[in-house]
C-alpha cells in the first residue's frame, strides 16, 4: 500500500479532483448569483388575490416573491387555526403589493388556506416611478390640465404619453447638468476671485463685477426656464384604479415606464427583460439605492481601478528593480523583503485608516492650505475623494506588484545582462531595453493580481472616498474634466449598502445578487484585458527567450 502511495498517480488524481471540485463550486456560486440577479428583471405576473382576513375578504394586487412550506405544528404553536386539508403543512406566500405611499408594507405574508381565489388579470399594469417604488393597478384614464380623458384610452396611448414625459425629463436634466451647472460654477469662481481682492484690501475690478452681474442674470433666466418646464410636466396625471377600487392620480412626471405583464407574450417579455437590464446598467440609482440603476457605481469602480493601476505599476516596478538590480544582498534588503511580504497580509481596513490620516488629513490638508486657501474652511483635497482612494489601494496592492516583478527579474538569465553590457550598453540601457521588456509578462501578472484584489475592496474605501450616493461623476465636461477631489460610488459598497442598510430589505435583495454579478463581471473584464496584454507580451518575447 505504501509503495502505491509513493507513486505520483494517486496524488495527481487527488489534486485534479480538488481542482475540479473548486471549479464546480465557483461555477455553482456564479450560476446562483446570475439566476437570482437576472431573474429580477423578468416581468413576473401580477395576480388579483381574494384573501380572507379577520376583517373579512380583501382584494390584493401583487407579485409572488417567494413561497415556503410551513409545518402544521409550527402554525398551531403560533395560535393559527388550520382549515381542513391543511392539517399537515401548507405554503406561505410572500406577496409584493407595492403602492408604497398607500400601503403599510411593501410585502404581505399570506397562508395558502387564506387565499380564496387567484387570477392573472390582463389589464393590471406595473407602473415604475421615480419615487415610492412601483404601483400596481388598472389604468382607466388620463388627466391633462385638470381635464380627464376617459374615452378609448389604450395601452399605446399611455406609452406615448410616458415617452413624451421621459423626453421632457431628459431636457430638464440636460439643462440642470449643462448650462445651469456651468453658469453656477463660473459664478462661484468669480465670487471667490472677488473675495480674494477684498481680503487683500483691494477694490474689486469693474470687469469682475460686470461678469458677476451678467452671469447672475443668465442664471436667473435659466432657472426661470427650468421652473416653466417642470410646471408644464406636472400638469399631466395617469388615472389608475387600485386594489380597493379607488381611482388614484399618478403624476406623469413621476412615471418612468408602464407594462402589462399578464398580457405580454414570451417574446415581449424577453425584450422587456433585456431592456430592463440595459436600464439597470446605464441609469442612476433611486429610492436609497433600492431602485434604479448602478451606472455611477460601475463608472466609479472602473475609474478607481484604472487610476490605481497607473499609480501602483511604476511604484512597484521601481521598487522591485532597485531591490533586485541595485541593492546589495545584506541584512537591510532582507528586512525590506520580509516587510514587503508581510505588508500583503495587513488587513485592508488598516490601509484605510492610514489613507485617511496621511493622504486625506496630512497631504490633502496641506494642499488646501497652499493652493485652496480661498475656499477654506470648506476643504477641497482635505476630504475623502477619488485620488486618495486610488492611492490607498495602490499602497495596499503594492506588495503584490513588487513580489511578482522581482520574480520575473529573477527568471531572466544573468548572461543576458552580461551580453548586453559586453556590447557597450550601460546598466540602465540594459535594464530599460532588455530586462524590463522580458519581465513585462511578470509585471502584468502582478497587475492582474492587484486589480483582482483592489476591485473588490470595500472597507478602506469607506474611509477615504466612497459614498452611498454621489451627486455627480468624477469625470464630466467641466474643466479640468477629471475631478480627483470628488467622492464616488463603488459596486462593492453598493452591495453592502443595499444588502444591510436598505430600509426595504425584501425589495432590495434581488439587487444585491444583480450588483454582485455585475461586480464579478467588471473584475473579470478588467482581468481579461490585462491577461490579453500579458499574453501578447509573452508571444512577443518568446523567441528571444528560446534563443537564450
Amino acid at each position: 500500500m505504501f509503495k502505491r502511495l509513493n507513486r505520483s498517480s494517486p496524488w495527481v488524481w487527488m489534486t485534479a479532483g480538488m481542482v475540479s471540485l473548486c471549479l464546480v463550486a465557483v461555477l455553482g456560486v456564479m450560476l446562483l448569483i446570475g439566476w437570482k440577479g437576472l431573474a429580477y428583471f423578468w416581468p413576473a405576473p401580477i395576480y388579483e388575490f381574494q384573501v380572507e382576513t379577520q376583517q373579512g375578504t380583501e382584494t390584493l394586487f401583487g407579485e409572488i416573491y417567494g413561497v415556503e412550506s410551513v409545518p402544521a405544528n409550527q402554525l398551531k404553536e403560533a395560535g393559527i387555526e388550520l382549515k381542513p386539508h391543511f392539517d399537515t403543512e401548507q405554503n406561505r406566500f410572500l406577496i409584493k403589493i407595492a403602492n408604497r405611499e398607500r400601503e403599510d408594507h411593501d410585502f404581505v405574508s399570506v397562508l395558502e388556506q387564506n387565499i380564496l381565489s387567484q387570477r392573472a388579470r390582463p389589464d393590471i399594469a406595473v407602473i415604475e416611478r421615480t419615487e415610492h417604488g412601483a404601483f400596481f393597478g388598472v389604468p382607466t384614464g388620463y388627466m391633462h390640465n385638470g381635464k380627464i380623458i376617459d374615452h378609448s384610452v389604450t395601452a399605446a396611448f399611455f406609452e406615448d404619453k410616458i415617452d413624451v414625459a421621459e423626453q421632457q425629463r431628459d431636457a430638464i436634466s440636460k439643462l440642470e447638468q449643462g448650462d445651469i451647472e456651468k453658469a453656477n460654477r463660473q459664478l462661484i469662481a468669480l465670487k471667490l476671485e472677488a473675495q480674494a481682492y477684498q481680503k487683500a484690501d483691494q477694490a474689486v475690478p469693474d470687469f469682475v463685477l460686470d461678469e458677476i452681474d451678467t452671469l447672475t442674470g443668465r442664471y436667473q433666466t435659466l432657472e426661470a426656464t427650468l421652473i416653466t418646464m417642470r410646471t408644464g410636466l406636472s400638469l399631466d396625471y395617469l388615472i389608475v384604479k387600485e386594489r380597493s377600487g379607488l381611482s388614484i392620480k399618478v403624476p406623469l412626471n413621476n412615471v418612468l415606464a408602464m407594462w402589462y405583464p399578464n398580457a405580454m407574450s414570451w417574446h415581449e417579455k424577453l425584450l422587456h427583460w433585456a431592456h430592463q437590464i440595459v436600464r439597470f446598467v446605464t441609469e442612476d440609482p433611486r429610492e436609497a439605492n433600492s431602485e434604479g440603476g448602478v451606472f455611477p457605481a460601475i463608472f466609479g469602480t472602473v475609474l478607481m481601478v484604472l487610476l490605481m493601476s497607473i499609480m501602483v505599476t511604476p511604484l512597484g516596478v521601481m521598487a522591485a528593480v532597485y531591490l533586485h538590480e541595485y541593492a546589495g544582498k545584506n541584512a537591510f534588503t532582507r528586512i525590506v523583503r520580509i516587510a514587503v511580504v508581510n505588508l500583503a497580509g495587513v488587513p485592508s481596513i488598516v490601509y484605510g485608516v492610514f489613507g485617511l490620516g496621511f493622504f486625506v488629513y496630512f497631504v490633502g490638508g496641506n494642499i488646501d492650505d497652499l493652493f485652496y486657501s480661498d475656499t477654506l474652511p470648506n476643504p477641497t483635497f482635505g476630504t475623502p475623494g477619488l485620488l486618495w482612494s486610488s492611492l490607498t489601494l495602490a499602497i495596499l496592492t503594492l506588495p503584490v506588484v513588487i513580489v511578482s516583478t522581482e520574480e520575473g527579474l529573477t527568471r531572466i538569465p544573468v548572461s543576458v545582462r552580461h551580453g548586453s553590457m559586453a556590447l557597450g550598453a550601460t546598466q540602465a540601457e540594459t535594464l530599460w531595453r532588455i530586462v524590463l521588456p522580458m519581465a513585462s509578462p511578470a509585471i502584468m501578472t502582478g497587475l492582474i493580481l492587484a486589480i483582482a484584489r483592489a476591485a473588490g475592496e470595500v472597507a478602506p474605501l469607506m474611509l477615504v472616498g466612497v459614498v452611498k450616493v454621489a451627486p455627480s461623476l468624477p469625470l464630466d465636461g467641466n474643466f479640468p474634466f477629471l475631478h480627483l477631489d470628488r467622492k464616488f460610488m463603488h459596486l462593492g459598497y453598493h452591495v453592502y449598502d443595499v444588502g444591510f442598510q436598505s430600509p426595504n430589505i425584501e425589495a432590495a435583495r434581488p439587487l444585491v445578487y444583480a450588483t454582485s454579478l455585475l461586480l464579478v463581471t467588471v473584475i473579470v473584464s478588467l482581468n481579461l484585458a490585462a491577461i490579453t496584454i500579458r499574453n501578447h507580451l509573452r508571444e512577443k518575447y518568446r523567441a528571444l527567450e528560446q534563443e537564450l
